[in-house]
């Protein structure tokens, strides 16, 4: 028995020294089948198997990325630690399930990727800090206008030249810094805990932390996010770069891998760029596909769901084969609207947005606007000029309003960094966003534009300009974007072309910490990572992170048609919907309301009283439903509601202020029954429609934008241009060139075009109707006047000669 067990030592061991793990694959002995992260020819696969070849495991690319202990078959032996090389050289030092999470991505996607992994601690994406202070703002504007609380503790780098871009796009920014502080902060402090159900009996306004942390902050970049239909997504850089289905279901051909269990990878593969293919059963597809930036950006301003023309409902319809209602996706159902026009050429969320956008800059950046560095006219151009013929900074202006300056050019170089995805050839050069960095995808050539979409297709842009040239452009069109040349100087283009929008009126929020109730807290359970870069949600401990309190939200009602008019943090008007309009109830822990239906008030606010606005909000938004036909004229110049004045100008809407009750009464109004039950309780601080931001006075009811100091609602000025009820713009294609009323129109066009405020135009279309008037009492003498010569004519004379003749005879 000894000497069996002795040999049965001896040749394991020999075994074991014999075999060369260094030529072997053993993680392929459990994983076979499984999928190539990147295809074996592509630069990204040679540059991993060369790393791989430098560690002494040639014939094994796996632990270049996953680290583990490649010299052994047994699973839990081969899920620890990392290779000798990697633990004095760039690579693992542990074992990575996910080894994009950004707990770890520095050690395995920045070897290669250095400048978007570096940049990812201060991405809008990773902080969350506008999101942080909208909810701040509704519960009494705890953060002010700054935005200096964030997901985590960051600040910027001290050398200002180390944001990523252009020496233009550098210098832009800065400039933009320094006069939007609080909106780019140097450095950022972590939120704040949850509160424990006492603290919130001594300050119900504590709540808004549970708020945070149980519901807004699941989709930042260093968590995996919630769990459910359609936010299935990978960590840090695989929340974009690997591909999750909807269902959260494994359809690869890794058998080890659970094919039965929610929550897994679509297929082992990288999405990327155009050249990278992913394959799910023998179809492929390149590009990071929009369903993927869906599965977060569906709350808040729901632009990705929006950009798919989804619109959310509270009603089930459809039903399916067997009579089911339609399935939650993103936990709400839908309406399918309009998708916006370019969806519909097929084109994903890179190809407009730039590696800055989406990866940052390296520095941070308070809210969208500051992040973003897009504009439409980038690649539209105007009627007047080529987007190449545009200054730098054109629709992108804050405070400096470039309408003119040195045309911005194109370049044909581009960083290194950005070399890395698909490099598409530059014909005569790449053109440059409003800030100067290349739209690497987007190129000259003549007078169009090409644009190389991470699908594979390439789609030929006719510019403004040059589709006026070639008369192209409607006479609608004509009108509103070149004689009414104050619509490119003041407006977005989107204001015109986005023909829906999705409006939340009223965002009602219960935190009840009655009965122990409590619900995970997200971020705390993203900070707690470890050492193999997985969070709270990934190791399925999230009843660890629970926290007193129980989050519900819903709305009074939702809107889709012609959305309402602001300015937005760029001085251009803008849609505008609502943003945090919450109304807050707050349950304490005998089960009785702390807050009921309460509306916070932004204290000190100039011109607001002692007691300070609402803290509701409404937000100027890109709504990403752009249609080629844009809304109409009317829909901003003769409705009260574009204006502020509310849905219908709050004309249908009783005062939400009073207790509404609904039984038998008199007809005084008195209630007769003594058991009653309110049907819509009050919301005390609230006399006014949710869809209302002013009165007929001008007095501002709730606050439009607090991210940007150019944010407001439309001055009187502003509304004095805009009011046209009465007006109709469509005569201009009635009536013939050189006519008396083209004239007249030509007139409230310049008005529309700042040059003629409401009063004259009043008194110009009195005129109008004035000589209409005349002319018609005119015509109607002179038809008067030619029926009496007829009648005269006719009967009168014919008769008197008659008569004559007669007396002849």
């Amino acid at each position: 028995m000894k000497k069996t067990l002795w040999l049965t030592v001896f040749f394991a061991t020999f075994l074991v020294a014999s075999t060369n793990y260094h030529e072997k694959n053993n993680c392929l002995k459990c994983h076979g089948g499984i999928e190539h992260i990147r295809a074996p020819e592509s630069g990204m696969a040679k540059a991993i198997a060369k790393k791989s070849a430098e560690a002494g495991y040639a014939k094994n690319s796996c632990i270049v990325c996953h680290g583990g202990n490649p010299a052994t078959k047994h699973k839990s032996k081969a899920h620890k630690g990392t290779v000798q090389y990697f633990l004095t050289h760039e690579g693992p030092k542990e074992f990575y399930p996910a080894p994009g999470s950004t707990w770890v991505n520095q050690n395995t996607c920045g070897m290669c990727h250095k400048e978007e992994v570096a940049a990812q601690m201060n991405s809008l994406m990773m902080t969350e800090q506008g999101k942080i202070q909208g909810a701040l703002w509704s519960f009494g504007g705890k953060e002010g206008y700054n935005h200096t609380i964030g997901n985590y503790k960051t600040k910027n780098p001290t050398d200002i030249h180390a944001r990523l871009g252009t020496k233009k796009y550098q210098e832009y920014m800065q400039k933009l810094s320094k006069m939007e502080p609080q909106a780019f902060p140097k450095e950022m402090t972590e939120l704040p805990p949850a509160p424990t159900a006492e603290e919130v009996e001594k300050d119900p306004s504590l709540a808004v932390y549970t708020y945070l942390r149980q519901e807004c902050l699941r989709c930042h970049t260093g968590s995996k996010g919630r769990q459910k239909r359609g936010d299935y997504r990978g960590i840090g850089c695989a929340s974009c770069h690997i591909p999750y289905s909807n269902e959260g279901y494994y359809e690869g051909g890794d058998k080890s891998i659970s094919h039965k269990e929610r929550g897994h990878l679509l297929v082992h593969e990288i999405q990327s760029s155009r050249e990278t293919k992913v394959t799910v059963h023998k179809q492929s597809y390149s590009g990071i596909p929009t369903e993927t930036c869906s599965t977060c950006h569906n709350r808040g301003k729901r632009i990705g769901v929006s950009y798919q023309g989804l619109m959310e409902t509270a009603y089930k319809a459809t039903f399916d084969a067997k009579g089911n209602p339609q399935p939650k996706l993103h936990t709400k159902r839908y309406i399918h609207m309009q998708g916006d026009v370019h969806f519909k050429k097929g084109m994903l969320c890179q190809d407009c947005h730039t590696s800055n956008d989406m990866h940052g800059d390296g520095f941070l950046s308070g809210a969208n606007a500051g992040a973003v560095e897009i504009e439409c006219q980038d690649c539209h151009g105007t009627t007047k000029k080529y987007p190449w013929e545009l200054p730098l900074g054109y629709s992108d202006e804050f405070e400096t309003s470039p309408k003119t300056g040195k045309a911005r050019g194109v370049t044909k170089t581009m960083a290194e960094y950005l070399k890395q995805g698909s490099v598409n050839a530059a014909d005569e050069g790449y053109l440059l966003s409003a800030r100067g960095n290349p739209l690497i995808h987007t190129t000259k050539k003549g007078k169009e534009v090409i644009m190389h979409l991470a699908s594979g297709k390439d789609v030929v842009l006719k510019p403004l300009k040059l589709l006026k040239e070639q008369e192209k452009l409607s006479k609608v069109g004509l009108l509103a974007m070149d004689k009414i040349s104050v619509h490119n100087d003041r407006l977005e283009c989107y204001t015109c072309h986005a023909t829906w929008a999705p409006q939340c009126y009223g965002c009602h929020v219960k935190i009840d910490y009655s009965g122990g109730k409590q619900n995970p807290d997200y971020l705390q359970s993203s900070h707690d990572h470890d050492m193999h870069g997985r969070t709270g949600i990934m190791r399925k401990s999230l009843k660890k992170y629970l926290v007193d309190g129980q989050v519900t939200e819903t709305r009074s009602f939702l809107r889709w048609e012609d959305p309402a008019l602001s300015q937005n943090g760029e001085g251009r008007i803008s849609p505008t919907i609502p943003g945090c309009q919450t109304t807050v109830t707050v349950i304490g822990k005998d089960g009785n309301a702390l807050l009921q239906n309460h509306i916070f008030k932004i204290p000190n606010v100039e011109g607001a009283g002692a007691e300070g606005q609402n803290a509701i909000d409404m937000a100027p938004i890109q709504p990403h439903t752009i249609q080629k036909e844009p809304r109409s004229c009317e829909s901003c110049h003769a409705m009260k509601k574009a204006l502020g004045y509310g849905i219908t100008g709050s004309q249908t809407t009783f005062d939400p202020s009073v207790d509404t009750i609904v039984d038998i009464m008199s007809a005084d109004g008195k209630v007769m029954p003594t058991i009653i039950d309110e049907q819509i309780p009050a919301i005390p601080n609230l006399h006014f429609d949710y869809s209302k931001f002013l009165d007929k006075n001008g007095t501002q009811l709730q606050t439009v934008g607090h991210h940007w100091k150019l944010s407001q609602p439309l001055t009187k000025a502003q509304i004095d241009k805009t009011d046209r009820a009465g007006a109709c713009v469509a005569c201009h294609e009635s009536i013939p060139e050189g006519n008396l009323a083209v004239s007249a129109m030509t007139h409230i066009a310049e008005m529309a075009n700042m040059k003629i405020d409401k009063k004259k135009h009043m008194g110009i279309l009195n005129k109008i109707l004035n000589l209409a008037a005349w002319v018609q009492v005119l015509v109607g003498i002179f038809i008067g006047m030619l029926g009496m010569y007829i009648f005269y004519r006719l009967f009168i004379k014919k008769k008197s000669i008659s008569s004559r003749n007669r007396g002849w005879k």
